[in-house]
Parts: C-alpha cells; structure tokens; sequence
C-alpha cells in the first residue's frame, strides 16, 4: 500500500523551511535578515525554492492580455505549473500527483485566492480566481489576487463516463481528492508566494462552488489555520450521500419512463419538458404570493412545503398535456423525498419544490436529453462513475461502454450497497464519507477563533445538492454556536440551479462580500442580486436583495417588484 504524504507533514516542512508564509493570526511576515532572497519569475525553481517532493515546470512570464469574455481576460504576472508528492501506486499500479497551477501578478494587492475545483476534478483549471455567481466582468487575478488551483491529485482518463473517476482505485488518491491536495497545495503555493514577493499575503481566500464548495467547507474544517475567509457557493459537503441519491433518481424515473423495443428504459422522457413546466408552474401558483409579492419567486420554501401538493397534478384518467399520471406523481414524491432504505430511513436530505426545475439546467442534471437507453444526464455520467469507484468502498469496477453505468445504478441497494459510503477495509481505511466531507460540519472553532469568515451560498433550484441539506447545516451550526452569524452565513437563492441559472438574479458578488467583512468588519445584512438579459430569468432588469438565512426577501408593499430597493430582509414568523 502507498506511504501517505499528507497535508500534516508538508505544513511542517515548509514551516521549517519558510516560516508562516502568511496568512496567519499575526498578519503577514515581514523579511528578516535570515530569509532567503526574493526570486524573479524566470528564477523559480524548485531547488532554488527547497521544498520537498515538489516538481516544477519551466515559469511564464506572461503579458497582460484582454479576452472576448472578460472573466477570462489577464493581467502581467507570472505562471507556474507544478506537482507534488510524484509516485506509482501500490493498488493500481499508475502515476499520481497532485497538479498545481500558481498565477501571481505583477501588481499584487496582498491577498491569496485559492481557487476551488469541480465535479471529479482531474484537471488542473486556470488559476484565474473565477468568482462567484453568473456574468462576472473580471477575475480575481485581474483584481491583484494570487491564484492556486489544483486538480484535486489525479488526472482524469480517457475512457467514457469513468474516466474521471478511475482514481478512486487508488486509497490515496481518494484522500487527496476529498482533502490532501487542498492542504498540499495551499502552504506550498504560500511559500513560493513569500520567495517572488519577499512578504507572505496579507489575507487568504477560499472560493468555490458545486465541489469547489464542498472544498471551500472542509477547508473551513480542516485547513481554518491557513484562510482567513472562505466562499463556499451549492456546497455537496455530504457527495456521498447526495451519490446514493442519483441511483434513487434514475431508479424512480426509469419505472415511468417509456421503454425501447428491447424494453429498456430511456430514463429521459420520464417527465417531459412540458411535464416539468407544469410542475414549476403549480408550484409558482401555489407558492407565489406567500412572501407577500406575486412576482414568479418563491422566497418562503417552507411555506411552500404545506401550500403545494404534487398529488394536485394527478390526472382525474388518461394523462394529459394538463396533468400528471398516477406513477409520474408517485416518482416525483420519491425524488423529491430523498432516498431512504427498507426501513424508510433517510439516506440524504429531501429537496424544496421550486420555480426552476423546468429549465434545461435542472433537467441536464437529472433527466438529460438523450433518446436512447444510454441516458446522458449528469446524475447518470458523472454520478454514475463516481458512485461506484469513489463514493464507496470498496470500489466497484464498472465499464464505462454500454449501458453498464446504467445498470449499476439500477441496480444500487439502498440496503445493502449505500451502506458502503461509510465503509473501510485495510486497503480503503477512509470511508468516503469520512475524506469526502468535514470531519465535524458544525465544528468551525478554529475559524472562529483566529477571526476567520464563512458565507455559504446555495440556489433552492439546485438539482444536484439539495439546498435543504445545507439548511440543515446551517441549523445545526447556529445550534453549536449561538453567535453563528457572526462569522458565518447561509444565503439562500430561489430559483437558482446549480452555482448559476434558472429563473433567479444569480448575478453576485460574494468575493467582495467576504473580503469587507474579513478586512472591514462589514458583515453582510445582505448581498445585491440581480437577473441576467438572456438567462432563465423572465425579468433581465431585476434586482433583489440575497438574505441571511432565516430572513427572506420581502416586498414592502409600495414601487416596482423590479427593484430591490422596495424589498427588505426579515425573519418569517415560525
């Protein structure tokens, strides 16, 4: 079996050989006659820099250039790509490392962003710090952030639907995709950090979203020392809950979808488009007008919970254009219930009923489009190959040709095979739960002690985590800590997708948020959100404020549902 090279044991040799390297209670460090020179761009090296079982690629000096899309556009600064911690697996015989990229510009503000992942990583992304909502005009590098991005200690590989999830083969490539390459990487790219600028930074960001936000909380967990804010934007904290939701998923939909001549279920037309928009619009029609404003947003969830009834979309007879069938009801209630097993136990959390899940964000996750019996949504692709190889132990070794994805999650057991997220074996001795999710949720002492902020965000429409998962979170949070909403909060966003899109003003800025409060003491009553011309959003113009949770958005009675200037943030009445 591998040696594990752990985050533990790298913090220790950096700060041996670099001191802090920033980011810590004491503020930035200061040059001292004993550290070692400044390096320029072209002079880092990785033996120039002495950090152990590091590799670098030659460094860029790159020029400032502007891009067609603005959020992709550059400032002067230097390049570098590395890897760190270089073997051959005992399991499965394959290289790993964990890949790297460090942008850091020549007009630096200070501050350090690591920039979180996404889906099974296995590719090192541009370290060009994306930021959080839909439509952003620049990037934190442009804005003067230093920049890390990693590909989470693997590389994806060719094969269909696995390929990105081969790694979980290997005990020690699971551990550094849940949390090792985050607590690798962050105080090496500090250290080179102090050596090209000749000071360590000033504050330490995290920010992500979908997986990056999961990163984003286990790095509040575990890694609190080294950030000073973090952004964790539809976190899948719990993925390998949320994983034994997607077997529950095609499951339920594949008993009413219609079938192929070889009598297999294409998973897709379970509910059709038209079907879905009906149930978006029943549930805007029900839901609406609780939070006091017709206005197509439904910002009470759990008032919405009582007043809308899927059994109300039941057909009297045949099914209809205007109705739902019997068995489409009865699958709907199931996904949106959340798994359970033979015992009607809870295996995840359940999910709200909201205005957009008719859009093709929502229905690209859960039901895909594709007319075969090979189904293409991303519950049945990227969940389906992650379930088997990452998401339990041991792992399952399923070919990504055919229909064996499908079959595999078909054939899932919530009795016998969900269990497994929580298993070990002396090969496998973290179960997937435990690398995969912070090892207390609740337990944020570190980073409330050292001063340290936390904003979670979350769209109610997500189709992949469900956002009442991380309400309970949240709950249980305030539970811990009775000053919870001084160094974290929740913003909840209604008819938003996944990190972005659906009917919803998924236009924000959480970056700056969570910098005034880190550096300003400026805690966020609330966050300008406002809708995007050629979105989902029937209302480009609009704009609303994003409420801590519990509050809510609410109309004041008076001027246009357009303007969030007529609308305030206030806690429902229990």
């Amino acid at each position: 079996m591998d040696r594990r090279y752990l985050a533990g044991g790298v913090l220790a040799a950096l700060g041996t050989l670099h001191g802090c390297g920033g980011s810590d209670d004491a503020g930035p460090s200061v040059p001292g006659p004993s550290d070692p020179p400044r390096l320029a761009c072209a002079d880092i090296t990785a033996a120039a820099l002495g950090i152990p079982r590091l590799e670098l690629a030659a460094p860029e000096t790159v020029a400032a250039a502007s891009a067609g899309n603005p959020a992709q556009s550059v400032p002067a600064h230097c390049r570098l790509q590395g890897r760190l911690n270089v073997r051959n697996s005992d399991v499965d015989g394959k290289a790993y490392a964990i890949g790297f990229e460090l942008r850091m510009p020549d007009a630096w503000n200070g501050r350090f962003f690591f920039q979180g992942g996404g889906g099974t990583d296995g590719a090192v992304n541009p370290a060009l710090g994306a930021l959080t909502g839909a439509g952003a005009t620049t990037n934190a590098l442009s804005m003067g952030f230093a920049v890390a991005s990693t590909d989470g200690g693997h590389t994806s590989e060719s094969e269909p639907i696995v390929g990105g999830s081969l790694f979980g083969l290997d005990p020690q490539a699971r551990v550094d995709y849940g949390y090792n390459a985050v607590g690798t990487v962050t105080p090496t790219a500090k250290a080179i950090l102090k050596r090209f600028y000749g000071r360590g930074a000033d504050h330490s960001y995290f920010v992500g979203c979908s997986n990056g936000g999961r990163q984003a909380m286990v790095a509040a967990s575990r890694f609190a020392d080294q950030f000073d804010g973090i952004v964790a934007g539809n976190p899948g904290f719990n993925l390998p809950q949320a994983a034994v939701q997607h077997a529950w998923d095609n499951q339920a939909f594949a008993a009413v979808a219609p079938r192929t001549g070889g009598d297999r279920p294409i998973i897709s037309q379970a509910f059709s488009s038209q079907d879905m928009q009906l149930v978006a619009d029943r549930t805007v029609a029900a839901c609406d007008a609780l939070d006091g404003a017709a206005d197509g947003m439904i910002d009470d969830p759990v008032a919405c919970k009582a007043a809308f009834k899927p059994e109300d979309l039941a057909c009297p007879g045949a099914k209809a254009d205007t109705c739902l069938s019997a068995p489409q009801v009865d699958a709907l209630k199931k996904v949106f219930g959340g798994p359970k097993n033979g015992k009607g136990e809870a295996l995840y959390a359940d999910w709200p009923y909201d205005a957009g899940v008719a859009t093709m964000g929502w229905r690209f996750w859960k039901l895909g489009t594709s007319t075969t019996e090979v189904p293409n949504s991303l519950i049945a692709t990227l969940g389906g190959g992650s379930l088997p190889y990452v998401f339990t132990t041991p792992p399952t070794q399923v070919r990504g040709t055919g229909t064996q994805v499908i079959d595999y999650l078909l054939g899932f057991d919530f009795d016998t095979d969900a269990p497994r997220i929580f298993a070990t074996t002396p090969v496998y001795t973290e179960s997937p739960m435990s690398f995969m999710t912070p090892p207390d949720p609740t337990d944020l002492g570190t980073l409330k002690a050292r001063g340290g902020k936390m904003i979670v965000y979350h769209g109610n429409s997500d189709p992949v985590f469900s956002v009442n998962d991380t309400i309970a979170w949240y709950q249980g949070l305030r539970r811990a800590h009775a000053d919870a909403a001084d160094f974290a909060r929740l913003f909840t966003i209604p008819g938003m997708n996944h990190c972005s899109g659906g009917p919803a003003t998924d236009k924000f800025d959480m970056v700056t948020a969570i910098v005034d409060w880190v550096e300003k003491g400026v805690a966020p009553a609330s966050i300008p959100a406002a809708a995007r011309a050629g979105s989902d959003a029937p209302w480009p113009a609009r704009t609303r404020p994003l409420c801590p949770y519990p509050q809510q958005a609410r109309y004041t009675g008076s001027g246009s549902l357009e303007d969030a200037k007529n609308f305030r943030c206030v806690t429902p009445a229990s």
